[in-house]
């Protein structure tokens, strides 16, 4: 531990399991208090529990835009002003276009663009305070390579995260001139949960093969990146930031 989040009030959403969870255990190892955002609150708790004083569970849905502006208050209510946030909620949900459940459409654009937008606008006037006081302000949100990449059955959740990409681009140029430092770390295959949920058998199985034909990432890797990146001085943003396995190229 060094510590070089001392002092900081960070948020994670889509805490309850895998980057996530990886994400919120580094910033509170490196010093921050964590907000954990996420659906299940059995997870969140033993996830606090876990962690220490350091950690402030609050169940809500990111797609939820009321429940998620009550989430903030809660959170700046208990741990005050937040100046970190890591927008990592997503859904990953594949078929062929032709036999999609659209229900799952929704489900991914709710969590993945919604979601990430409601939690942005929720603490944006927090990081923009925290910034004009001369002190570091990150929103970081957790794409994926597949915003760039053709993923054939994987069309929808690739236009999510095409989605997210360029909202950060756009988000930078607004709120950079003003000192809030908006990124996009997107990891490329990693070993977490993500994608268990799909309806379509055969998908869930090519996602099995795919993950097993080369040494995927673990969430631990992803939390990494991104404590690196928020803890560079305030001058300098890592604002895209692909991380992929070795043998993915």
């Amino acid at each position: 531990m060094t510590n070089t989040l001392s002092g900081r009030v960070a948020v994670v959403t889509g805490a309850t399991s895998g980057i996530g969870a990886a994400t919120a255990k580094r910033l509170a190892a490196e010093g921050a208090a964590v907000a954990l955002v996420g659906r299940r609150e059995d997870r969140l708790k033993d996830l606090a529990t876990e962690i220490g004083t350091n950690a402030l569970p609050v169940a809500a849905d990111v797609g939820d835009r009321d429940a998620v502006n009550a989430a903030a208050a809660t959170i700046r209510a208990t741990l005050g002003r937040v100046d970190l946030v890591v927008a990592n909620a997503g859904v990953m949900l594949a078929a062929p276009f032709e036999a999609a459940q659209t229900v799952e459409w929704d489900q991914m654009i709710n969590t993945n663009v919604n979601g990430l937008l409601y939690t942005g606008r929720a603490f944006i006037d927090d990081l923009l305070a925290t910034a004009a006081d001369g002190k570091p302000a990150d929103l970081v949100h957790v794409g994926s390579i597949g915003g760039h990449t053709v993923f054939p059955n994987y069309g929808v959740y690739t236009a999510t995260k095409a989605a997210v990409a360029h909202l950060t681009r756009n988000l930078r140029a607004e709120f950079g001139p003003r000192g809030v430092r908006v990124k996009n770390v997107e990891p490329g295959f990693v070993h977490t949960e993500l994608g268990d949920g799909m309806r379509d058998a055969g998908q869930r199985a090519t996602l099995i093969e795919w993950r097993d034909s080369l040494e995927v990432l673990v969430s631990e890797d992803i939390a990494d990146a991104i404590a690196y990146a928020v803890a560079t001085p305030t001058r300098m943003n890592v604002a895209e930031l692909i991380v992929v396995p070795t043998q993915q190229g």
